[in-house]
């Protein structure tokens, strides 16, 4: 295949049904496409649909095309985690055997101890918290202190939740810097968020799109560094520059929403003619998944679908849009934390063959690998090649 540009598009938390290994992350038969099109009659994605999404191993709920216009495939995670991190990480090469710290019953003193020294401010919360509830629950006293929120979740994270008119975001961002940097060694967790908010008063609070990530360096090579270090173009929408530490990065754009980022998408495809432009949606995941809103998912599915449609009519010879997910995010599923799912892969171009099903594969990997040999990048460590 003579690819120019690849679209790497991640639906954040846009899983398909339970991973052989989900009840050893305390899942009970998640499957967050499934379900959504369980809960609402005569859900359909028909873009997406066109493509192959029923034709995939294992889907339910979503009719199988007769004649699929592009490849697809079901890709179980190898990895040791259902994170934002991890599954972005194996996407890009690297397979994770060892789970990231979590902190069910707080933080130790050993972490925030020099955290409270380092940025001269109190912590408030300490514990496994929704991110909404907390700021209803200590919004006003941080206000009244200053003391910084912090939480965590079933993830591998330390969240910091401030007021915008009582900590200036610029301020947030270098105490997300400085617990990062006690963050090391056995408690390097996955991610420092940043976690902005704004409003009166208890029940008025709400979170801004001012959300930063802080996470650990990649500790090998990705499909990222190797592009770069080739001189190869390597774009990325949303917060996939956060989720890599910056590395392997050559363009980055944040996005305030869904609906930015795929207008950001269609700015990159007119900015840069090759290499690989990679993609987050992140609302699916952080406003409907954690929120079990599944009428919002369903209704942010049915956006992206539509856009999809006007966007696959661009693609040229020479492109290729792959779209997958990281984990999935059930709505239907008690709790508000990630699901341990397999995840969905499409993939459409001119120079794809209709109709080409990759089955199921072990390894998120195989997007990497894949994506290497198309640009011709080399073979990476992980994954095989779709094609090969």
């Amino acid at each position: 295949m003579d690819i120019k540009r690849v679209f790497l598009i991640i639906l954040d938390s846009v899983g398909m049904g339970t991973a052989p290994d989900a009840a050893d992350f305390g899942d009970i038969n998640p499957n967050t496409l499934g379900h959504i099109a369980a809960s609402i009659p005569g859900f359909k994605l028909p873009n997406m649909q066109y493509i192959g999404l029923g034709n995939i191993d294992g889907m339910e709920g979503y009719e199988a095309s007769k004649m699929p216009l592009g490849a697809f495939g079901r890709l179980r995670e190898l990895s040791a985690g259902k994170d934002t991190t991890i599954g972005h990480w194996e996407i890009a090469g690297i397979i994770s055997p060892n789970r990231l710290p979590t902190y069910p019953n707080g933080f130790p003193e050993e972490i925030l101890k020099p955290f409270r020294e380092q940025t001269g401010r109190g912590v408030l919360g300490n514990c496994v918290a929704s991110g909404t509830t907390i700021l209803d629950e200590l919004g006003e006293e941080h206000m009244r202190t200053g003391d910084l929120i912090v939480y965590t979740s079933a993830d591998s994270v330390f969240q910091i939740a401030a007021h915008e008119e009582v900590v200036p975001i610029d301020q947030l961002y270098e105490y997300c810097r400085i617990a990062r940097k006690i963050l090391t060694g056995e408690h390097g967790v996955a991610r420092v968020i940043a976690r902005p908010f704004v409003g009166p008063c208890s029940g008025q609070f709400k979170r801004t799109a001012n959300r930063r990530d802080f996470s650990l360096k990649p500790p090998e090579e990705t499909i990222m560094t190797r592009l770069k270090s080739q001189g190869k173009t390597v774009a990325c929408v949303g917060k996939i520059e956060d989720i890599f530490a910056g590395e392997g990065v050559t363009f980055a754009v944040h996005n305030q929403s869904n609906a930015d980022g795929m207008h950001h998408t269609e700015e990159c495809m007119e900015k840069f003619p090759e290499g690989l432009i990679f993609v987050n949606l992140v609302d699916f995941d952080s406003s409907w998944g954690h929120r079990r809103d599944v009428k919002g998912y369903a209704n942010g599915l049915k956006e992206f679908d539509k856009w999809l449609g006007n966007f696959a009519a661009k693609l040229e010879y020479g492109d290729v849009v792959m779209i997958s997910a990281d984990h999935g995010n059930d709505p239907t599923h008690p709790g508000t934390d990630h699901t341990r799912e397999y995840v969905p892969l499409l993939m459409y171009g001119p120079q794809i063959p209709a109709g080409k099903n990759f089955g199921t594969v072990d390894g998120f990997c195989c997007i990497g690998q894949t994506i290497a040999t198309m640009l011709h990048a080399g073979p990476m460590k992980n994954g095989i090649d779709l094609f090969a």
